[in-house]
């Protein structure tokens, strides 16, 4: 793939922070020396989770948003190859594969927003989804599970689409967000990933957990209304005017994704105080997404993780590094043998 950049021993070595005594997560990650077909790379490797980042911004630029997304992949792989290795983390069990790479591509956010830039930026997306699509649905097919790190939330499309071709099925979705993604087939952007992944016949069931109901309009509302398959709460009935508990909300949800292979979306816009695209004040705590992962991820039809939108900043990396890091080993820890 053009675009996939392996991650490798070197770098590995670069970012490890060894000490004496101690056994670090990425002293145990098992790495691809090259690489000939994803596919048949990865298919008799002991492992069962593939981890690969994706480092563009360019669906965020497309949707008018803040970017910096990028930037999410980079903190994270530094933060998680110097945790523990213990028998709670299982390093033995992942595959770190490398990231996506639009270093060249990006070069378009750094323009002024007008109507030219904006259709070019969405064509672009269209290429990152053949990329992130090809990759889940390699990996997958392979019998491992993905987890997608980085990027905008355009990539949702691609890894639903990629987990539906492996699965050669309709596939389901769970959002932890305080967006819908669901906007307008009108150019691929981070703000319609879901909507087209449905439009195309990829998604059948999607539940949209925690909508912030000041950043979602009426239109929306009824559009999604309309469609059965698709159910969602609110943050506030939630969390402010406690109308829904948190867990039976949960059980709710997984009711009406179950009946099929899902994956698990995490919007960091989500949680509160998270740099992101759409930082909020107001959100779900970290502990509240760590659990919502870990209950997601049990399931048996859970097939991949997918964390996104967190933007850092110069002094926020280790913070946002350390907050994917812990979603990222709270999934490995739910299934892994």
């Amino acid at each position: 793939m053009q675009n996939l950049v392996l991650f490798t021993s070197k770098d590995r070595d670069t970012l490890l922070k060894t000490r004496k005594g101690e056994s670090k997560f990425g002293e145990h990650v098992r790495l691809l020396s090259n690489l000939t077909n994803i596919y048949d790379d990865i298919n008799n490797l002991d492992v069962d989770y593939v981890i690969f980042g994706i480092t563009e911004d360019i669906g965020v630029y497309a949707n008018y948003g803040k970017t910096g997304t990028y930037k999410a992949w980079g903190a994270t792989i530094k933060v998680l190859l110097n945790i523990q290795s213990t028998h709670f983390t299982k390093a033995k069990r992942v595959l770190v594969l490398g990231h996506l790479d639009y270093g060249t591509d990006r070069e378009i956010v750094n323009q002024e927003s007008n109507k030219k830039s904006i259709s070019k930026a969405r064509e672009l997306v269209e290429t990152i989804d053949k990329d992130v699509a090809y990759l889940v649905s390699s990996i997958v097919k392979a019998g491992k599970t993905p987890i997608i790190i980085g990027g905008g939330h355009n990539n949702a499309y691609g890894n639903i689409k990629g987990l539906a071709l492996a699965k050669n099925d309709k596939v389901n979705a769970i959002n932890f967000d305080a967006h819908t993604d669901f906007r307008p087939e009108e150019g691929r952007h981070s703000g319609n990933g879901f909507s087209y992944a449905f439009a195309e016949g990829f998604l059948k069931n999607y539940f949209v957990f925690g909508l912030h109901e000041n950043y979602t309009s009426d239109t929306l509302y009824k559009t999604i209304k309309k469609i059965k398959n698709i159910k969602y709460n609110t943050y506030e009935a939630l969390e402010v005017r406690n109308e829904l508990g948190f867990n039976s909300e949960m059980e709710k949800a997984i009711g009406h994704i179950s009946g099929k292979y899902f994956g698990v979306e995490i919007d960091c816009d989500a949680i509160e105080n998270i740099p992101s695209s759409a930082e909020t004040p107001s959100g779900f705590s970290t502990k509240q997404a760590r659990q919502f992962v870990h209950f997601f991820g049990k399931h048996e039809r859970a097939a991949y993780l997918h964390i996104c939108e967190a933007a850092p900043r110069k002094k926020s990396q280790q913070k946002v590094g350390k907050l994917i890091t812990y979603l990222i080993t709270d999934f490995i820890r739910t299934n892994c043998k």
